[in-house]
């Protein structure tokens, strides 16, 4: 029997209006997690098609279901954005109309208590977003060492306390391996001091953040996908990006300004020497947030940000 798949799609109608999108055109959902965006892309679709991207084969599965009022528009394809090329060559597809990402980990995968990735249910620690994938939250958590534990919580969690978790994971686990998602929840409570827990989010919420980025390498292919994205882009094509976290919105912001720049020479130079030619236009010189109403709707969309920039 098939889960499933709760969804609700974040910053929708932004999404679908920075896309500007063409009957005819040829999109990318790198993302499709619960289609609800895909499903509004191909109803504006009539001779166009939706080329969907999921590396979680819940997601793929789901898709097929909700998207099939639409099967001669769509084409699905299990495997990971950063592939996106390889995907399009694939496909015979030389340039696309638009690409949507929507970053992060899905509302099902939070909600999926037996993959691990909520603090708020106790369950093997996997995290893994594809479970092809070898490395899980329980290699890194069990194997990493404390200095590099200390380095992945700091950098991707931007927890405060990320030396003494480290310390305090790698202690625990001298008793034997660390195996539920309970288990590492306890641990990092024992690391923060009470006075340091009374406020502000879940405690274990920073170091769930990043031992997930972690296992799936979630920024590291950022940066890249929209550079090679920028190059099967169609002029006037565009890109459109949804994260949830500062570290994920600055990689956006910095990819978007890179691209869009025409000299790179430095300012000294009286001529340009570099040739740089801008290949973006930032669309969204300041991200687009949710609605107060979308907010009361669903609140787990109050961090949600919405970059676009377009091919010229």
């Amino acid at each position: 029997m098939t889960m499933t798949f709760k969804h609700t799609s974040v910053l929708l109608e932004e999404c679908l209006d920075g896309l500007k999108i063409k009957p005819d055109g040829i999109y990318v959902d790198g993302t499709l997690g619960g289609a609800g965006h895909s499903a509004e892309i191909v109803k504006r679709l009539e001779t166009g098609k939706l080329i969907g991207i999921d590396q979680d084969e819940s997601a793929i599965t789901t898709a097929k279901e909700k998207l099939g009022f639409a099967e001669d528009r769509v084409i699905l394809v299990r495997d990971n954005f950063s592939h996106l090329k390889s995907v399009l060559e694939g496909l015979n597809i030389d340039k696309i109309d638009g690409l949507l990402l929507d970053l992060g980990v899905s509302s099902h995968q939070l909600d999926t208590a037996e993959r691990g990735f909520s603090y708020n249910n106790d369950a093997p620690l996997d995290m893994r977003m594809d479970n092809r994938s070898t490395k899980s939250a329980f290699e890194v958590i069990n194997h990493y060492s404390a200095q590099k534990l200390h380095q992945v919580i700091r950098d991707y969690g931007e927890e405060n306390w990320a030396k003494r978790i480290a310390e305090f994971i790698v202690e625990a686990r001298k008793n034997g391996p660390i195996m539920t998602t309970f288990q590492l929840v306890e641990i990092i409570k024992a690391a923060i001091p009470h006075k340091a827990r009374m406020d502000g989010p879940h405690p274990a919420k920073r170091t769930f953040q990043a031992i997930r980025i972690e296992v799936n390498e979630e920024l590291s292919i950022i940066s890249d996908t929209i550079k090679a994205a920028c190059q099967s882009l169609a002029i006037g094509g565009r890109i459109a990006i949804i994260s949830f976290h500062s570290l994920e919105d600055r990689i956006v912001k910095n990819a978007f300004r890179d691209l869009s720049v025409n000299c790179i020479c430095p300012p000294e130079f009286p001529v340009c020497r570099c040739s740089n030619r801008a290949e973006l236009k930032v669309i969204t010189r300041k991200p687009l947030c949710p609605s107060d109403q979308e907010l009361e709707a669903n609140p787990r969309s109050r961090s949600a940000k919405l970059r676009v920039a377009e091919r010229i």
